[in-house]
């Protein structure tokens, strides 16, 4: 084994220190033998690892440019010009400054301290008070005290800078102590944690082979597919392509994901109008959320309620895509007459060049699609759960990709073990902490509490279901869906009753009344810098104007098919009118 000793050149050491006093900096490592075709070339003790000649000011800007320990990366060369290290050598030896000499800013970060200390402080807060006698006795207090503290936590994880996965998990495993504490035998309140545990892991399995699928299909760039049938520079008529594309397209997958593509796409289409593009991002939204409140496959709410029995498929699909399209149409109306950013000329498409299919692009494309398509027939045939479809699905996905690139150098990035990794996986622990945080709830009776406040204040379905949706802008939907889900018994309300159809509806399209309200305006505010108070000025107006058009075409829908339903008892009336008619004396 031969050792490897470094000297640092005079020059390279006081840009390194600004100027101060050179640091010495020798290592002396064993060097592993079969080495040597490496660079940098390690040689006996004697050689030196010598640097290529930069000037003081070009050593300082790349100084400026890294942050943090930046390695010194020696590249052995026989001339004193040597080449500037690639990217692959500079994990080979590095040779980093003491701690003492230049500390990077992120290890004496006072923010990073204080907020490690503040997330510690809140849980020995949350021991510190801990009272079990007083917990057990004031069980329901206590369990809906800790679900608005972490609710709060949630709604406000911006400000706090604690992400809203982790603060759903603690919620849960505080909720579910506490329900354990208070309860007579422990053993009761596990079974009832393996029940709902059951119910939300397929919920959890569904999505993980959704997003799977989804990023399967945009990892080959399938969705290319859908970008080459869209060629106009008239605003209007790119409004409507976009709308109409949106809408379908939610269905097929979901919302979030649609938006992602969908504003992946507006900055091709229009490059250089940032206020054009942000418009037509904000109508984006209205759509996708639109969309996926018709879909049983299209929003995580309308696949909560389906999965748990309270919509089918077929029926929502019915029953709730004209409503949905109302909507949709009515905002896209308005904003048409009203909305400036709606008029004109788009500017044109980006320069760029298009970048072609992956290897089996097109064929990934419609096998997505047609394997999401299949989950809703696998469930109406074999009536086993959606998540089995799903699995299934992916497992064809899966064995695609892998006979498609069995073999072909580079092509590991299109397999789904890799886009596996590339889910959404912090939303996933999300939904698994917000659920079982409801489930809890539903246990020990709050929600069931709260839904008979509710009938008895407000009698009105249409009323409830439309405050629901209203509630939904301000918080996430998700949780309102799951509570509502325990708080209305499937006895009381039967599957594809109009409590369920309307809060599926209301649910999805509500969010788009503010740009924090649904995953899909999150997203969009995250992709183009959308502020809030721009978003409430120019698309709040007309995205409620269509929530509320939505829900007068589901009412009026029922009155007309009441009605309709009603024409066949009456012509069997009209014999016995007759016959009562003919008895009558005089007759």
């Amino acid at each position: 084994m031969a050792t490897l000793r470094t000297s640092l050149p005079a020059t390279v050491q006081a840009c390194r220190t600004g100027g101060k006093k050179p640091l010495r900096v020798k290592a002396t490592r064993p060097v592993p033998s079969g080495l040597s075709n490496f660079r940098p070339e390690f040689k006996p003790a004697s050689a030196e690892l010598r640097f290529s000649r930069q000037s003081r000011s070009v050593c300082q800007e790349r100084n400026q440019r890294r942050a943090g320990l930046t390695p010194l990366n020696a590249v052995a060369d026989d001339s004193e010009s040597a080449a500037e290290p690639k990217a692959s050598d500079e994990k080979d030896v590095t040779l980093y400054e003491r701690p003492g000499v230049e500390v990077p800013d992120d290890i004496e970060s006072k923010d990073a301290l204080f907020k490690a200390l503040g997330a510690s402080g809140v849980l020995m807060l949350i021991l510190g008070v801990w009272n079990q006698d007083f917990v057990s006795e004031h069980e329901s207090l206590c369990m809906i005290a800790v679900f608005l503290l972490g609710y709060a936590g949630i709604i406000f994880e911006e400000t706090v800078a604690w992400n809203k996965s982790g603060i759903a998990m603690i919620m849960a495993v505080l909720l579910w102590t506490i329900y354990a504490l208070g309860a007579p035998d422990t053993t009761l309140v596990t079974g009832e944690l393996s029940e709902h545990l059951s119910d939300v892991s397929e919920i959890v399995f569904f999505l993980i082979g959704a997003m799977t699928i989804v990023e399967t299909v945009d990892s080959h760039r399938g969705f290319k597919v859908v970008t080459d049938v869209i060629n106009t520079r008239d605003s209007l008529t790119l409004l409507g392509i976009i709308g109409g594309i949106t809408f379908f397209m939610s269905a097929a997958l979901d919302n979030l994901t649609t938006t992602i593509v969908m504003i992946s796409l507006l900055r091709k289409f229009i490059p250089n109008d940032p206020k054009k593009r942000m418009f037509f991002g904000g109508a984006v939204v209205i759509a996708a959320n639109a969309g996926g409140a018709w879909s049983p496959i299209g929003d995580v709410t309308t696949t909560m309620l389906w999965i748990n029995g309270q919509i089918t498929a077929l029926n929502t699909v019915s029953d709730l895509i004209l409503p949905s399209a109302v909507s949709m149409i009515v905002s896209f109306g308005a904003m048409a007459l009203f909305v400036e950013e709606a008029k004109g000329d788009t500017g044109g498409q980006s320069e760029e060049a298009d970048l072609d299919f992956a290897p089996g692009g097109k064929l990934m494309f419609y096998s997505g699609v047609s394997s999401l398509l299949f989950v809703p027939i696998f469930k109406s045939a074999t009536h086993l759960p959606p998540y089995l479809g799903m699995l299934c699905s992916l497992g064809y996905m899966w064995l695609l990709t892998d006979s498609l690139h069995y073999g072909k150098p580079g092509r590991d990035k299109l397999r789904v073990p890799h886009n596996l990794t590339r889910i959404d996986t912090t939303g996933v622990m999300f939904f698994l902490g917000i659920l079982l945080s409801i489930a809890s709830l539903e246990s020990v009776g709050v929600l069931k509490n709260v839904a008979v406040w509710l009938s008895d204040t407000v009698p009105s379905t249409e009323l409830v279901a439309g405050a629901i949706g209203v509630a939904s802008a301000i918080i996430d939907n998700v949780p309102l869906v799951a509570a509502t889900m325990g708080m209305y018994d499937l006895s009381e309300w039967p599957a594809d009753s109009e409590l369920w159809q309307l809060i599926a509806y209301c649910a999805g399209t509500g969010g788009s009344i503010l740009i924090i309200g649904s995953a899909a305006g999150v997203a969009f505010m995250g992709m183009e810098k959308a502020e809030f108070g721009w978003y409430v000025k120019k698309i709040t107006p007309w995205a409620f104007l269509g929530y509320v058009a939505g829900i007068g075409a589901y009412v009026g829908q029922g009155a007309v098919t009441s009605f309709f339903a009603t024409i066949p008892a009456a012509v069997d009336v009209v014999p016995q009118i007759q016959s009562a008619v003919h008895m009558l004396p005089g007759q």
